[in-house]
């Protein structure tokens, strides 16, 4: 399910017509020579394309005009090579309705001081282009990244990958729709927000579908589709039947995994790549959907507990943002208190994300206490450690804001044998209490997407982007 057409990005090379057709020939053969080095490097997720000199401001806007018409193109990296007036920027520029990025390098490494002359810093003169280029992105307001330093370079590299990244996250953004089977969780102050406003902001589309309209959908699976499926269940889990017997885990089990091909089989029928579920609305379900959840987690659609739709919304755009490596809906759950130990378990009722286990999960059947249905399936693994962020957002009313606080996940190490759900732990950073107390005196909700597989840096460049208020926790 995490599949978003084809995408490419422009690398758009300034200059001018000053330095003649000679030295113009060069700037594109060293421009070449980037484009070909970079995209065998094999660290770019993306491939880079590049374009015709950006030598008028006629062509420039031209460029970006058609980025703007490609869907396939998700954004544009630009290179000083030499001098680019900035006026010539400025229309194409303002028209750009895509990320940009500012990559501030020059095409060799260090300065030939036994043949450096004039010829050569006229052809070489990107720390000159750059500012005059970056004044008038500055100008615009333009919020494009820079990334700074010699391109060759693997650190260099990498951060051109990540704001990629983030640059085809910010285009699915505008196509992430999210069905709620059943409303928000009654009382819950976090859950809430203005859907229109979301939608003007970050392309958010969020549809409300009464139970009914699910239920129909698991009542058309057939038998066979579920034995498939449980095939396949067999191959991935271990199963642990408990102090059930065999006949009624397998039936516990079956419920879940026509749960899964119903609500697949809903979501891709409405082009619906995120949704949401709520204890408190199961009219015509014999259980919570659990490991069904999972199962579709691991899949790359976006998922909440409690009807909480806008942090659906946000772990399908972190999937994207991180190719759904080690990322995932979460909810705080209990403080680890020791001195010296502080941490905070992670979990929730069933729906914890596997792409976070370290271990192979094992599906179980266990009670529920809440929701007076059947004992649902559920995977239960532990949490892989890594540094990481966790991220959480909310309406306050006048504005939506980003909460970011990075954490550092390990691996539990006592047994929890009694504890029928999947855990993660891990440590807020700076510190437990002036972590914990900032989340909180910030607005931070229990709700949360965490991500051992992205940076802070690439959540604020997303937040730039759409414009959306954020702080962060360090």
């Amino acid at each position: 399910m995490l599949t978003t057409e084809k995408k490419e990005f422009w690398f758009v090379v300034g200059s001018q017509h000053l330095y003649g057709e000679e030295a113009l020939a060069e700037v594109k053969a060293h421009a070449q020579t980037m484009t070909d080095a970079l995209n065998e490097s094999g660290v770019l997720p993306y491939p880079l394309v590049l374009q015709d000199l950006a030598v008028s401001a006629d062509k420039i806007t031209s460029i970006m005009k058609e980025v703007n018409y490609r869907d396939e193109v998700a954004g544009v990296i630009t290179w000083m090579h030499t001098f680019s007036p900035a006026k010539m920027w400025i229309r194409g520029t303002k028209l750009l309705q895509k990320p940009l990025l500012h990559l501030a390098t020059q095409f060799n490494e260090s300065i030939p001081w036994s043949t450096i002359d004039m010829d050569f810093m006229n052809l070489n003169q990107a720390a000159h282009g750059d500012r005059e280029y970056g004044f008038i992105n500055a100008r615009l307001n333009k919020q494009n990244k820079v990334v700074v330093g010699y391109w060759e370079r693997p650190g260099v590299q990498q951060k051109i990958a990540q704001w990629m990244d983030v640059a085809v996250a910010y285009n699915e953004s505008f196509n992430i729709k999210v069905a709620r089977f059943g409303d928000n969780m009654r009382n819950v102050g976090v859950t809430e927000g203005d859907k229109i406003e979301a939608q003007i902001q970050f392309g958010w589309t969020v549809d409300y579908f009464g139970i009914g309209d699910l239920v129909q959908y698991v009542n058309e699976v057939t038998e066979q589709e579920v034995e498939d499926l449980i095939a396949e269940y067999a191959d991935l889990y271990e199963f642990d039947y408990g102090t059930y017997s065999k006949e009624d885990w397998e039936a516990s089990v079956k419920v879940q995994a026509s749960y899964e091909i119903a609500i697949k089989r809903f979501l891709d029928a409405g082009g619906y790549n995120a949704f949401t579920t709520n204890f408190e609305d199961l009219y015509g379900m014999k259980q919570l959907p659990g490991l069904a959840v999972q199962r579709l987690m691991a899949q790359g659609y976006g998922f909440a507990g409690e009807g909480d739709w806008k942090t659906a919304a946000l772990d399908r755009l972190l999937k994207v943002m991180s190719h759904n490596q080690s990322t995932g809906f979460m909810e705080d759950y209990t403080y680890e208190l020791a001195e010296g130990q502080e941490a905070i378990l992670q979990s929730h009722m069933l729906e914890v994300d596997p792409t976070l286990a370290s271990n192979k999960p094992k599906i179980i059947v266990s009670p529920l206490g809440i929701g007076d249905r059947e004992d649902p399936a559920r995977l239960v693994f532990d949490g892989k450690a890594g540094d990481g962020i966790v991220v959480s957002m909310a309406d306050f009313g006048t504005n939506y804001k980003l909460l970011i606080n990075e954490v550092s996940a390990f691996e539990p190490t006592a047994p929890a044998p009694k504890l029928p759900v999947a855990r993660v732990l891990w440590e807020v950073k700076p510190n437990f209490q002036d972590g914990v107390k900032a989340w909180i005196e910030n607005g931070g909700g229990h709700h949360t997407v965490v991500s051992l597989n992205l940076t802070t840096d690439q959540i604020i460049t997303y937040a730039k982007l759409v414009g959306l208020e954020y702080v962060v926790i360090k």
